[in-house]
C-alpha cells in the first residue's frame, strides 16, 4: 500500500521530463519548411523547363531536336552551364600561366628558343589538346557514364563484370588522381600569385619580402579549403562568371598578341611539332612532352566533374574554352617570337613569364588579379572531383566510410569534411616543401599521366565489350600509346619532385588495396542464421527471469542488408560472456537513397514480438539520426500492437516514459592469431582496422555519440589452425 503512493509521485515527473530535457524527437510533419520550399522551387522549375519545351514544338524539326536534347542526359541549361565554367574548367583553364613558362626553362632560356622551335611546341600543344581533350575525354570517355556519373571509378563501376583484373588499372587511375588533386590547389595559385611579382608597383617590395609570394598562396589556399562546406553548386555560381571574365580576358589578350605575328598559325600543321621533337634544336629531348602535357592537366576533371553539371553543359561551353586556350597559347608564342626579335625587350636574354610579360603594365593588373581567382578556381575543380572519388570508392568498399554532407540540391554535389582537411593539410604541406610554382612543376603532372592512362585501358574495355571491336582496337592504339608516351616523358620530373606525387599515389593505393582486401575477408567469415535456428533460443532467453535485463532494448546497428535472416555476429553477441536479455532486439541498417528528402522504414518481425529487422531509408540530404527516428519506430509498432507495452519506471534522458531504456550496440571484428590467414590478408585487416580506428568510428555517423553506445569487438573467425595438444605432467 506504500508503493502506490511512490509511484503516482513519480508519473508527473515521468510525464514532464521533457522540460528538463531537449533529447531529439521526431515531428508530425514529413517534411521541413525549406524542404517543401526546395520542392516547390524543383517542380515549378520542371513546370517552367516543360512549358519551354512545348514552345519548341511550333519550330518544326529544329524544335523537336531541342526538345528531345533537353529530355536526355545531354540537356543543356545556362544555369549550369556557367556552374560548368566555375566547377569544371578551372585546372585545365591555368595552364596557360606555367606552359610556355617552363618551356622556356627546359629549352635554356628565351635565347635558345627560335621561331623554329617555338612554332613546333605550339603545334604539339595545339595538336595534343585536339586529341587528348577535344577527342578522348570530350567526344568519347564522356560518352562513357555511369548513370550521368563520371570518373575512373564510375567507369569501373559499369565494367567490372567483364574481369576481376579491371580493379588493378581502377584503384591505381584512382589514387593517382587524388595525388594529383594535392599538387593542383599549390601549382595553380602560386603560379597566379607569383604573377604579382611582374607589377611594376610592387617589385620593390617582393625583393625585400621573398618568401611573401608563398605566404599569400598558402592563405589564399586555407580560404578556399575553408568554403568547401558550401558546396560546389554556389560555388560555381559566384566562380562562373568569373572564370567566363578570365577566359574572355585570355582569348581576347592571346588574339591581340597573335595578330601582330601571324606566322604562328603555322603550328596548326602537326608536322612542324614532330619535326622539332625529334630535332637537335629541341634542348629538353622527350621530356618536352612532359611540358606539352601541362597544357591538358584538367582533362581527367572534366570527366570527374560530369556528374556535378550534366554532360551536356560541358559539351556547351567546351568548344568557347578551347578556343580561349588556343588563342592564348598562340599569343604568347607570338610575343615570344618578337621577343626574339628585339632581345632588348629581355636584358640579358632571361624571359618573364610569357603569359604576364605580353601584356602592357596596365592590363597586367587586371591580369594578375583575374588569374589569382583563376587558381582558386582550379583548385576547386580537383578539389570537388576528389570528394566524388573518394565517395565512389567508399560505395566500392575501398576507403572508410567517412560522413559525407550534401550541401546542393543535386546528388552530384557533395562534401567531405575528412577528405577536405586531409587535402587541405597536404597541399600546404607540398607548398612549404616546394615553394614556388617552378618547383612544383618539377612533380605536376606525373601522377595524372598515370590517371589517363588507366582511364584509356578500361575505355578501351567498355568499347570491345558494349560498342565495337575495331574502335576498340583503334583507340588502344592512338590513345594509350600516346598517354604512355607521355607517362615515360613525366617520368623526368621523378628525382626532381616526382618523387613526391608517385609516394603519395602510393600511399592512397595502399589504403584502397588493404581495405577492400580486409572488406573481403571480413565477408567470407558472415554468416546468416535462419529464423528455425535462432528464435528458439532467443525465446527461451526472452522469458528466462534467472536472468537480468541488460536493456529494455537493445540495437545492433549494422551495414548487413538482409531482412530475413540473423547475422551470426549479432546472434552471438546476444549470448557472449553473460547473456544480453532484452525485452526487444532490434536488428538496424540504413541506406542512403538517390533522392534528397526521403524518409521511409520497413520491418521484418520474423513472426516474433521481441526480435526486430528494421532497414530506414534517408535521402542523401537528410540527416542521419537514428535515435529519433528509432522512438518514432518503436511509437509506430506500439500502435500497431506489434510491440509489446514498455514503461519506464524511472525519468530517461530521452524523456520518453513509453519505451524503455534503449541500448546501441556496434560490432567491430579483430583477427584471431590462430586464423589460418596469408600474410598479406593478416597485414591487410591491420592496416584497415589502423585506418578505421584514425578515420572514426560509425557512431558520429550514426548520430550515437550522446547514447553512450557499446563498441564491441568480436574474433574474425577465418580458417584456423588446431594446435597440438598440451601434455599433462604430474
Amino acid at each position: 500500500m506504500d508503493e502506490r503512493p511512490e509511484q503516482q509521485a513519480d508519473e508527473p515527473l515521468l510525464r514532464t521530463a521533457d522540460k528538463y530535457t531537449q533529447a531529439p524527437k521526431v515531428s508530425h510533419k514529413v517534411l521541413t519548411k525549406e524542404e517543401r520550399l526546395a520542392i516547390i522551387e524543383a517542380n515549378e522549375k520542371k513546370r517552367q523547363e516543360a512549358a519551354k519545351l512545348e514552345q519548341h514544338k511550333a519550330f518544326g524539326p529544329v524544335g523537336r531536336w531541342w526538345r528531345t536534347l533537353q529530355s536526355g542526359p545531354d540537356k543543356v541549361t545556362l544555369a549550369m552551364s556557367i556552374v560548368a565554367l566555375g566547377v569544371v574548367y578551372g585546372d585545365i583553364g591555368t595552364s596557360p600561366l606555367y606552359t610556355m613558362q617552363t618551356f622556356l626553362a627546359g629549352q635554356g632560356g628565351v635565347q635558345h628558343a627560335d621561331e623554329t622551335a617555338v612554332i613546333g611546341m605550339l603545334s604539339l600543344v595545339f595538336w595534343t589538346m585536339t586529341l587528348i581533350t577535344t577527342v578522348e575525354y570530350v567526344l568519347i570517355c564522356m560518352r562513357v557514364d555511369n548513370k550521368g556519373e563520371g570518373g575512373i571509378f564510375a567507369l569501373y563501376s559499369l565494367l567490372r563484370k567483364y574481369g576481376k583484373w579491371l580493379i588493378v588499372p581502377a584503384m591505381i587511375g584512382g589514387a593517382a588522381f587524388l595525388a594529383d588533386s594535392v599538387l593542383t590547389p599549390a601549382m595553380s595559385i602560386s603560379s597566379a600569385v607569383e604573377g604579382l611579382q611582374t607589377l611594376p608597383a610592387l617589385q620593390g617590395v617582393f625583393e625585400e619580402n621573398p618568401s611573401l609570394t608563398l605566404f599569400i598562396a598558402l592563405v589564399i589556399i586555407l580560404a578556399v579549403f575553408a568554403v568547401q562546406s558550401r558546396g560546389t553548386e554556389r560555388i560555381g555560381k559566384v566562380f562562373g562568371s568569373t572564370v567566363l571574365v578570365w577566359f574572355l580576358f585570355i582569348a581576347v589578350t592571346g588574339a591581340i598578341s597573335m595578330s601582330q605575328n601571324l606566322e604562328v598559325l603555322r603550328a596548326l600543321n602537326p608536322v612542324h611539332g614532330i619535326q622539332f621533337l625529334v630535332s637537335g634544336d629541341n634542348h629538353a629531348g622527350l621530356a618536352l612532352m612532359g611540358t606539352v602535357f601541362l597544357s591538358i592537366t584538367g582533362a581527367e576533371a572534366l570527366y570527374s566533374d560530369m556528374g556535378h553539371v550534366g554532360r551536356g553543359n560541358i559539351y556547351a561551353t567546351w568548344p568557347f574554352i578551347n578556343l580561349a586556350l588556343v588563342l592564348s597559347y598562340f599569343g604568347q608564342g607570338a610575343w615570344i617570337i618578337r621577343t626574339l626579335e628585339n632581345p632588348a625587350f629581355v636584358p640579358d636574354g632571361n624571359a618573364p613569364n610569357p603569359f604576364f610579360a605580353m601584356l602592357t603594365p596596365g592590363v597586367r593588373y587586371v591580369a594578375v588579379l583575374l588569374s589569382v581567382i583563376a587558381g582558386i578556381i582550379a583548385s576547386q575543380a580537383l578539389i570537388s572531383g576528389a570528394f566524388t572519388i573518394v565517395s565512389e570508392a567508399t560505395r566500392l568498399n575501398w576507403m572508410p566510410h567517412l560522413q559525407v554532407r550534401y550541401p546542393a540540391r543535386t546528388r552530384g554535389q557533395l562534401y567531405i569534411p575528412t577528405v577536405n582537411v586531409v587535402l587541405c593539410c597536404s597541399t600546404l604541406l607540398v607548398l612549404l616543401i616546394f615553394r614556388n610554382s617552378e618547383h612544383i612543376a618539377a612533380a605536376y603532372g606525373l601522377a595524372l599521366t598515370i590517371t589517363m592512362i588507366m582511364t584509356s585501358i578500361l575505355v578501351t574495355v567498355y568499347l570491345w565489350h558494349m560498342r565495337s571491336r575495331f574502335a576498340a582496337v583503334l583507340f588502344a592504339i592512338v590513345f594509350p600509346t600516346i598517354m604512355f608516351m607521355f607517362f615515360i616523358a613525366s617520368m623526368a620530373k621523378f628525382l626532381h619532385g616526382g618523387w613526391f606525387t608517385m609516394l603519395l599515389a602510393l600511399a592512397i593505393l595502399t589504403v584502397m588495396a588493404t581495405w577492400d582486401e580486409g572488406t573481403k575477408l571480413e565477408r567470407a567469415q558472415r554468416r546468416h542464421m535462419s529464423p528455425e535456428d535462432c528464435l528458439p533460443v532467443l525465446h527461451r532467453l526472452h522469458d528466462d527471469d534467472t536472468i537480468p535485463y541488460y536493456a529494455d532494448n537493445i540495437v545492433y546497428l549494422t551495414s548487413d542488408t538482409e531482412m530475413k535472416r540473423i547475422d551470426t555476429d549479432i546472434f552471438f553477441s546476444i549470448f557472449a560472456s553473460h547473456p544480453k536479455r532484452a525485452h526487444a532486439w532490434w536488428c538496424v541498417s540504413v541506406e542512403t537513397s538517390d533522392e534528397p528528402f526521403t524518409r521511409e522504414y520497413s520491418v521484418e518481425t520474423l513472426g516474433t514480438d521481441f526480435l526486430f529487422r528494421v532497414r530506414i531509408r534517408l535521402g542523401f540530404k537528410v540527416r542521419t539520426s537514428v535515435p529519433a527516428y528509432l522512438h518514432q519506430i518503436m511509437h509506430d509498432l506500439l500502435r500497431t500492437g506489434e510491440l509489446p507495452a514498455q514503461k519506464s519506471t524511472y525519468p530517461k534522458v530521452d524523456a520518453d516514459p513509453e519505451i524503455g531504456p534503449i541500448r546501441y550496440v556496434l560490432i567491430h571484428k579483430e583477427l584471431m592469431p590462430e586464423s589460418k590467414v596469408s600474410q598479406r590478408g593478416a597485414m591487410a585487416l591491420r592496416i584497415k582496422y589502423a585506418i578505421r580506428h584514425v578515420a572514426g568510428s560509425p557512431i558520429k555517423w550514426f548520430g550515437l555519440a550522446p547514447y553512450d553506445p557499446v563498441a564491441e569487438v568480436q574474433p574474425l573467425f577465418l580458417a584456423t589452425v588446431r594446435p597440438p595438444r598440451l601434455k599433462r605432467i604430474n
